[in-house]
């Protein structure tokens, strides 16, 4: 099953992940909430739309818009709406 590991920490895991450009997309609800803080940072993808970004935080590590997500996925997207991805730099996904 894929998980999602930060901070030596499993924050995601689901066998309902969708693939996209080499991302992993994970279910919104399969990510833990005590980890995420808001975040104002928005970036748009020509196909994809508006993304909107979490920041990870835990036991005084942060690692900012590491988690991004589509509100509302334009049609051609519509398979990463209520889910998220995590920037590789930050996030190891092992599948």
């Amino acid at each position: 099953m894929p998980k999602a590991i930060w901070n030596d920490e499993v924050i995601a895991e689901s066998d309902d992940t969708v693939v996209v450009e080499g991302n992993y997309y994970f279910p919104r609800a399969s990510l833990r909430e005590d980890v995420l803080l808001p975040s104002d940072t928005h970036t748009v993808c020509p196909w994809k739309g508006k993304a909107s970004y979490y920041t990870l935080s835990s036991d005084g590590h942060i690692a900012t818009d590491a988690v991004w997500f589509y509100p509302e996925p334009k049609p051609d997207a519509k398979a990463v709406r209520d889910r998220v991805a995590f920037r590789n730099k930050d996030v190891r996904v092992e599948a």
